[in-house]
This record gives structure tokens, sequence and C-alpha cells, in this order.
């Protein structure tokens, strides 16, 4: 059965004892086509200073691919911004396939990778608040852009926050972070966005996958597929489905 990729573009790996941490290893060539549900809102945060964007899933149109990026079925596919240093560029880009860990590239603004824990926060995110229907295409309700956009800021609160002490100190509209990091945002669904981050035990042994394209914005995503197992079942399925497991892959740098 042909495996549909929808909104964030990644397989999350749930990891145990069992099965150690992955780096797929291969690229896909796609284009953006335009947005799935979103929403609009003013952000501070990745160098940007009052900014309005549409926030929410963003879609791609996969034509080709290398290596380990076979995996991923051609045509639309729905992905999460995490890089906001950089804009979505236009016509076929390659991106690679690393980690979410290991994102976003450059590291120019945060100065070094996301790393391990906030890549567990992003996929423990995913799999208690990600819905599927946002990226079905079509038409979207008013309530489906919220969410989406209170989802998008809430990413985006992971990667560019410093990490709290605690999981309940997160909040999209406070920059709690010295000196020119941090983020922060208007106009949104606030009180969802922090209810989800607040929720988020920071116990999670999980990882996401991105696309990383160094002149255009990397990305978080995952498959979801009702053939597709859960994604405890995909973990102990990761050895045999990916034979990556232990590969470690050299950061892209700019």
């Amino acid at each position: 059965m042909r495996i549909k990729l929808t909104a964030i573009l990644t397989v999350v790996l749930l990891l145990s004892t069992q099965v150690l941490a992955t780096t797929i290893d291969g690229t896909i060539t796609a284009s953006y086509t335009g947005t799935g549900a979103a929403d609009t809102m003013t952000i501070w945060g990745g160098g940007l200073i009052n900014y309005n964007v549409s926030a929410g899933v963003y879609l791609l149109n996969k034509t080709a691919d290398t290596g380990d990026g076979s995996l991923f079925s051609n045509g639309t596919i729905g992905v999460f911004c995490i890089d906001l240093l950089q804009t979505i560029k236009s016509g076929s880009q390659t991106y690679d396939i690393i980690l979410a860990s290991e994102g976003p590239q450059p590291t120019t603004f945060l100065g070094t990778e996301m790393g391990a824990t906030k890549a567990a926060y992003l996929a423990e995110l995913w799999t208690k608040y990600y819905d599927s229907s946002w990226s079905s295409g079509g038409t979207y309700t008013e309530e489906q852009k919220s969410l989406a956009g209170a989802f998008a800021a809430a990413v985006w609160e992971i990667v560019y926050e410093d990490l709290p002490t605690s999981s309940s100190l997160w909040d999209v509209t406070i920059d709690s972070t010295l000196g020119s990091g941090g983020f922060k945002a208007s106009g949104l669904d606030y009180s969802t966005a922090n209810n989800w981050l607040h929720s988020l035990t920071g116990t999670y042994t999980g990882e996401l996958l991105a696309l990383s394209n160094c002149g255009s914005q990397d990305f978080i995503f995952a498959i979801q597929d009702p053939s597709i197992p859960e994604p405890t079942t995909v973990a102990f399925m990761a050895l045999g489905l990916f034979f990556v497991i232990g590969r470690k892959r050299t950061a892209k740098t700019a």
C-alpha cells in the first residue's frame, strides 16, 4: 500500500532500551506549494522582530529522492518549520533527511544544534497533539487553522527558547531567554499552545526526523497512514525497517 505522508514529515521513532536513536541518511527533492491549516500571527524570534507570518502546516510536493529518501512516497507532504532564520525557497529544492536533534542547519542563530532534549519535547508534542487533518487538503475550519497555528508556535517555543527548569514555565507570549535568543508571539490561540507545552513531561524518549537545506527553511515531519503501525510498534521495527541503527551523520554546514 502506498504510504501517505502528511503533516510534519517524520517517522517518530520512540526509543527504548532495545531501540537506539537512528539517523536516516538520504535526500528528498520537493517544491513548496502553499499551506495546509495555518493561522496568521506576529512573532519575535530566530532573528525576526515583529514579523507577521502564516504559521501552521506548509505543503511540499516531493518528486525525487536519494538513499533512504526512497522510503517516502512522492506527492504532497505537510511539514512544520523549525528554521525561522531562512525563508522557504520557491522551485525544486533538495533536503537532507536528518535527526531533528541535529537541526536546524545552519546553526547561525542558535549557535548550536537543537539537541536531543528539545527534539524529545517536539516528539512528545507531536505524539500528543498533532492532527493529520491539518494537511488533508481542501478547505480547513477556523478551529483547524487556529490549532495548527498554536502547534507551530509551540514548536518554535521549544526550538528557540532556552530550556526551562519546568515545562510549566514555557509561555509563547513571553521571551524568556536573555540576549538575542528566545521566542514570543501574539495574535494566536496562546492558551492552547501554552497548555500543550505545560503538559509535556520532559522525560519522553523519542526522536523526530527533519528536512534540512542550508539555503531554505528546515522542517520536521511524520508518516501518518492507517496501514502504518502505531509509533511504539514502529520503534521496535526500526532495526528491520531501516537497517541504519547506530549510523552517525556529519552535520551539514553552511
